[in-house]
């Protein structure tokens, strides 16, 4: 490898190591070898990583952080750029393993359900980078003239589901929307209820709600590819008939189709 390579390789590992101490010097050595002093310059750049990585966390993750506080979100950041440094241009893409970072965190054990906001929080930021999905809501007659053992529901883009044992859906909403109120999440942590998720993106704005009895084992089941049929008998406690026009309202279901091969 020429003396340059050996440089860049060190100016790599300066810049995501942590700590930094030991490849910072030996950055140094290759540098000095050269005639070169990047002292000054390694400090910037290592500076502007750790702000390019806490700007790119905190667009993913406004709730994780306003959870944490600025300072120690910013601690978090940091941590996670020099452990999972990012692998491809785009940053909005960059973030996608902190909920299992945080939940090996030691720090962070006092608050068990951080990792399930880090994790909701993911699939918003990812539903609003889906590929979109064109509605045909005409579709939708099929479900009166076919058997459902042989169709099956589009799905809006961006659509994840998440269980949880912790009031999810009302931490998320608390501190996005206003309601419910903080003091009734703490109430319900307290009493340790346990919310699933659903998420998906209507229309181009991410769409967040607590799921209803069984509906996540449904949509779970749809996104296997099954069958109708198939997937409402994988669930229990559904009343289909008055989930599919909800559905359909919010952009959910986007329409019907036939499947390949039945059930």
């Amino acid at each position: 490898m020429t003396p340059l390579a050996l440089q860049q390789q060190a100016l790599l590992e300066a810049l995501f190591d942590w700590p930094a101490r030991q490849s910072s010097e030996r950055l140094l050595r290759h540098a000095n070898s050269m005639g070169s002093t990047p002292g000054r310059g390694l400090a910037a750049y290592q500076s502007n990583g750790h702000a390019l990585a806490e700007r790119a966390l905190l667009a993913a993750y406004p709730v994780l952080a306003q959870m944490l506080g600025e300072a120690s979100f910013a601690d978090l950041a940091r941590a996670f750029w020099h452990a999972h440094p990012p692998v491809h241009g785009d940053m909005a893409r960059w973030g996608e393993g902190l909920y299992a970072y945080v939940q090996a965190s030691a720090q962070l054990q006092d608050e068990p359900y951080l990792p399930d906001v880090a994790q909701a929080e993911w699939f918003l930021h990812a539903s609003a980078l889906a590929p979109d999905h064109v509605a045909e809501l005409s579709t939708l007659a099929l479900l009166t003239t076919d058997d459902a053992q042989t169709l099956a529901l589009a799905l809006a883009p961006g659509l994840a589901t998440l269980e949880s044992a912790w009031p999810l859906a009302s931490i998320l909403l608390a501190h996005r929307e206003g309601k419910p109120s903080l003091a009734e999440v703490g109430m319900q942590l307290q009493e340790r209820i346990a919310q699933d998720v659903v998420v998906w993106r209507a229309g181009y704005q991410p769409q967040l709600r607590q799921a209803l009895p069984g509906e996540r084992l449904l949509l779970r089941a749809l996104q296997e590819g099954h069958a109708l049929e198939a997937a409402l008998n994988r669930t229990t406690g559904l009343d289909f008939a008055q989930w599919l026009p909800l559905a359909v309202q919010t952009g959910l279901v986007l329409g019907a189709s036939h499947c390949p091969k039945p059930d």
